[in-house]
C-alpha cells in the first residue's frame, strides 16, 4: 500500500533559526518556517521537539505543535521561540503542509552546535542571520 503512494518530495521550503536581537545578558532566537515557492501552502503544521544528551544523561523537551492555515508565496511566518540552552541537542521540526490535494511532510534537524555563528548566513525574505534548513 505504502508503495502505492506518491512521493511529493518538499521543495523550496525551509526551517530557520534566526538571531534576533542580543544585550549584555541574553540572545533572542526564533525559528521561521520560510516559503520560497511562487505559490502558497495551505493547513501546514509543525511539530517541534528537542532530544539528546547532556552531562550522560537522556534529555527530551515538550512536544510543541503549530498550525498555520495559509503560508503565502515568498513569504515567512513565525514558529516560535527557541532557548539558547537546546543548542546542545537536536532540534527536530517535522513539517507538513497541502497544496491543492496533495500532502507534503519532511523532517528538519538541527544538530547540536550546529547554530552557531560560524553557519550564519543572511536568511533569504527574512533578512535576518541565521542557519537555515532546506
Amino acid at each position: 500500500m505504502i508503495k502505492d503512494l506518491p512521493e511529493n518530495i518538499v521543495k523550496d521550503v525551509a526551517i530557520a533559526v534566526a538571531l534576533e536581537g542580543e544585550n549584555i545578558h541574553s540572545k533572542t532566537w526564533y525559528v521561521y518556517l520560510i516559503n520560497l515557492k511562487n505559490e502558497p501552502i495551505e493547513n501546514v503544521l509543525i511539530t517541534a521537539k528537542g532530544y539528546g544528551e547532556k552531562n550522560g544523561e537522556q534529555i527530551k523537551t515538550s512536544t510543541l505543535r503549530h498550525m498555520f492555515p495559509v503560508v503565502n508565496e515568498n513569504a515567512f511566518v513565525l514558529v516560535e521561540p527557541i532557548d539558547e540552552a537546546t543548542f546542545g541537542l537536536n532540534n527536530e521540526y517535522w513539517l507538513s503542509y497541502y497544496i491543492g490535494k496533495d500532502i507534503y511532510d519532511k523532517k528538519f534537524i538541527f544538530l547540536p552546535e550546529s547554530i552557531v555563528e560560524s553557519n550564519f548566513i543572511k536568511l533569504p525574505i527574512v533578512n535576518k542571520p541565521g542557519v537555515m534548513i532546506r
